[in-house]
């Protein structure tokens, strides 16, 4: 199983094993990884999975698209070009080892 290694909003860091397919978001939110509210459920309509991808693995995860750069402008934490919704990263094996920190402010 691939594996997601979360700065948590305290600096701590927590890796976990995640299901391929399943989202960043929804794989925190399952194993209890703090800081990753998914108050929306994973529907792209609130900014409260906000994360920063690692800057050399963003070209693997791929950019916030347009809507989700919309939704980004609205997240409590400013965006910057790492920034993603972690509901919107699907989770693969070429993605083994993803590294993201996770917005201090969520709410």
């Amino acid at each position: 199983m691939p594996t997601i290694e979360f700065t948590c909003p305290d600096g701590s860091r927590r890796t976990v094993e995640a299901r391929p397919g399943a989202s960043v978001m929804e794989t925190a939110v399952k194993l209890g990884v703090p800081g990753i509210v998914g108050e929306c459920g994973g529907g792209l309509s609130c900014a409260t999975c906000h994360v920063f991808v690692d800057v050399d693995q963003i070209d693997l995860t791929g950019r916030a698209t347009d809507f989700e750069e919309e939704m980004l402008e609205d997240a409590v934490t400013p965006p910057t070009e790492l920034s993603r919704l972690s509901c919107q990263i699907t989770m693969t094996d070429a993605l083994d080892g993803l590294r993201v920190t996770i917005a201090k402010e969520q709410q």
